[in-house]
């Protein structure tokens, strides 16, 4: 089994399953060789319903080179409104096209402003914000830059078939048309920040109240990827610590959630773990919870890479494995972690049997309070981790935004892949909340800055 980069090891993908050289290259060789389009899930009335009733005005936008959370950011500023007033389904990647969908609470569409690169289309009116997990998932059109190797697509596409408990592709030298593909389901290197990924070192600490720590995590913890003046800010800032008033004039204004932060501390005298918190607290709500779901998302990606290494399947269950029972959204046929089942020795080859038809969903946990681990060897690798990590599920019973019920998730995605050439061009579609990159880092095997 192929190791992968050390730093995809760091967020705990530590395996490739394709042993197939990569085609190399690079991603994101212009904003438009990266297209994602939400497969949308939310229905919306007419513009001209009852504004009383509808609050949430709902736009479409077309967004070239935008991150998620600067754009909302953008959009409040012009309106003149909380930032908390706009919402989403799925956040998206800055260097990408991507189409999806906003709520805008109490806006009139007439004050809709003109942003640069993106276009904002009005599709109605809702009830309630968008939520994430809105969207039944996305299509994307990938072009990888500068491939050394592209014929060695039909190499790793037959691995990856093989993977998904299915046969070898149609493919007609390095051109692959609709080949049913499968990859373990890990969360992607921008899960924990592409550049510079600590979300979940950041999560870890919260999860453990370890509050000054995790402020400290964010706001020093420089990284190499980083430009050198954010490093040398980031440097200075820890060195700096704990004269808060020093910590922020170190700070440029670009880091405005990390200077965020520190005023707080500054306010508050910074002598008391609930200073620690209140400054994490000054961080958006969404962005206070994936520091909880990143480190959720690490301990997953562990368990996943454990599970490769002791040579479990993922297309179907073992013994003790909990599977969950599947259910159709919008054309993706995806795991109801409602309808989950523990398998025993005696229900295994029924289990089998559902997973082979695509009515079942082997998972691992993405860990909370309510979290039942699994029995067997996929329970011993779960608690493994946990143990490793210094954590159990009662850990995040956690104040406000911070707390975590858990859930599970399955360990492998499959999708229908379709591969041209002359660009190397990827065109698949992944459920809510799988990665491309989990599926592109198995044909190009780069360092993944070369993705991000």
């Amino acid at each position: 089994m192929r190791e992968a980069h050390p730093i995809e090891a760091a967020v705990g993908m530590e395996y490739y399953v394709s042993d197939a050289e990569g085609v190399g290259g690079h991603l994101r060789d212009a904003d438009a060789a990266f297209r994602v389009r939400e497969i949308e899930q939310f229905d919306a009335e007419p513009l001209d319903a009852d504004p009383g009733s509808y609050p949430h005005l709902v736009v479409r936008a077309t967004l070239r080179g935008w991150d998620t959370n600067d754009f909302a950011r953008r959009l409040s500023d012009a309106l003149g409104i909380s930032r908390e007033r706009v919402s989403w389904a799925g956040t998206k990647d800055k260097h990408a096209v991507t189409t999806q969908l906003f709520s805008l609470r109490h806006v009139d569409p007439a004050a809709l402003p003109d942003v640069s690169d993106a276009d904002v289309e009005v599709v109605g009116r809702a009830g309630r914000a968008l939520q994430f997990g809105d969207l039944a998932g996305n299509e994307f059109e990938i072009v990888a830059s500068d491939p050394d190797r592209p014929e060695n697509v039909a190499a790793v596409t037959d691995e990856l078939a093989a993977f998904a408990g299915g046969e070898s592709t149609q493919a007609n030298g390095d051109v692959v048309r609709d080949a049913a593909v499968g990859v373990p389901n890990f969360f992607g290197q921008q899960r924990f920040g592409s550049l510079r990924p600590v979300t979940h070192e950041v999560g870890l600490h919260v999860v453990r109240e370890e509050w000054e720590d995790a402020v400290m995590a964010y706001v020093g913890n420089p990284y190499e990827s980083e430009p050198e003046d954010t490093q040398q800010a980031r440097r200075r800032a820890e060195e700096c610590a704990p004269d808060w008033p020093a910590v922020l004039d170190a700070l440029p204004r670009k880091l405005g959630f990390e200077r965020a932060m520190v005023h707080e501390l500054v306010e508050n005298g910074g002598d008391d773990p609930a200073d620690f918190r209140a400054a994490l607290e000054t961080l958006p709500t969404n962005l206070q919870r994936l520091l909880v779901n990143a480190a959720q998302s690490y301990v997953f990606n562990r368990v996943l890479s454990e599970r490769l290494e002791r040579g479990l399947p993922f297309d179907r269950p073992v013994a003790g494995d909990v599977v969950a029972f599947a259910e159709t959204v919008d054309g993706f046929t995806v795991p109801d972690t409602d309808r989950l089942q523990r398998v025993t020795e005696s229900r295994l080859r029924t289990v089998e049997r559902h997973c082979e038809r695509g009515r079942a969903f082997v998972t691992a946990p993405l860990v909370g309070t309510e979290t039942e681990l699994a029995d067997g060897e996929q329970g011993d690798i779960e608690r493994a981790v946990l143990a490793d990590l210094g954590l159990e599920p009662g850990d995040f019973d956690l104040p406000g935004e911070f707390d975590s019920t858990g859930t599970r998730r399955a360990v492998l995605v499959r999708t229908d892949l379709t591969v041209t050439a002359d660009p190397l061009t990827f065109e698949f579609a992944l459920p809510s909340g799988s990665y491309a990159t989990t599926v592109l880092r198995e044909y190009l095997k780069t360092d993944p800055v070369d993705m991000g």
